[in-house]
């Protein structure tokens, strides 16, 4: 009788304390994305948060929030199935110089604190020299005849 009780007791507390809900896991190696060094000239500036709802019930991405206008993250408009893969598209203006933002996800996911997931982007944006055909070259030797 003692080993029903304990049986008892153990499905049922592994029922109460089963937790359901939407779970989120990102692709991207400590949520962050690293453009390296890219050239402003050649590079939109898009990348692609690829995520994946680990959890039993939809996810829904609720709110996608930069710390600056110079970053516009685009958030899904549906939710995103149990199993399923959705991704928060992210355009950097790319100013010349470091690149160092976050984007604050929220969503109703149970595997995070608050809901809310900070993901990272990070990278240098380069300027091409420009040439002046025009100007003389320093340390070029002018030939005088």
């Amino acid at each position: 009788m003692k080993n029903y009780i304990a049986l008892f007791t153990l499905l049922v507390s592994s029922i109460i304390f089963a937790q359901k809900g939407a779970k989120i896991e990102f692709s991207s190696p400590d949520n962050t994305i690293d453009y390296g060094k890219v050239y402003k000239d050649t590079d939109s500036g898009i990348r692609s948060f690829e995520f994946k709802n680990t959890g039993d019930v939809p996810l829904i991405i609720s709110n996608v929030q930069s710390t600056c206008g110079c970053t516009i993250p685009t958030k899904p408009t549906e939710p995103i199935m149990p199993g399923k893969t959705g991704k928060i598209d992210v355009k950097y203006n790319m100013s010349p110089g470091p690149i160092r933002k976050t984007i604050t996800v929220e969503c109703n996911a149970i595997n995070i604190e608050n809901g809310k997931v900070a993901i990272k982007i990070k990278g240098e944006v380069l300027l091409r020299e420009t040439v002046n055909v025009l100007e003389k070259k320093k340390g070029m030797p002018t030939s005088e005849y």
